[in-house]
């Protein structure tokens, strides 16, 4: 995703942390949660317990009381949300 425009990675990272920690981490299935940043894109990788617990985080993120600070530094469309399988 990006950022919304005026928006600085400064600004942005202890708001990315809060979300984390206030809301993500506290989901069922959670295992742990990365973000990376370069040019104004932001990434964040979740690692879940399972698909199910990925998918019901997925679907409730958006929508979460916590989540509205976040959204509101963001560019939503410019958001995707994607499950991935590990490959190993």
């Amino acid at each position: 995703m990006n950022l919304a425009e005026g928006v600085t990675v400064q600004e942005f990272e202890p708001v990315d942390k809060a979300i984390e920690d206030g809301h993500v981490s506290k989901q069922p299935g959670f295992i742990s949660r990365q973000a990376a940043f370069a040019d104004g894109k932001w990434a964040v990788v979740v690692n879940w317990e399972s698909a199910e617990a990925a998918q019901a985080s997925m679907d409730s993120f958006a929508s979460a009381p916590a989540a509205e600070e976040f959204m509101s530094m963001i560019d939503a469309s410019t958001m995707s949300m994607t499950r991935y399988d590990l490959a190993r």
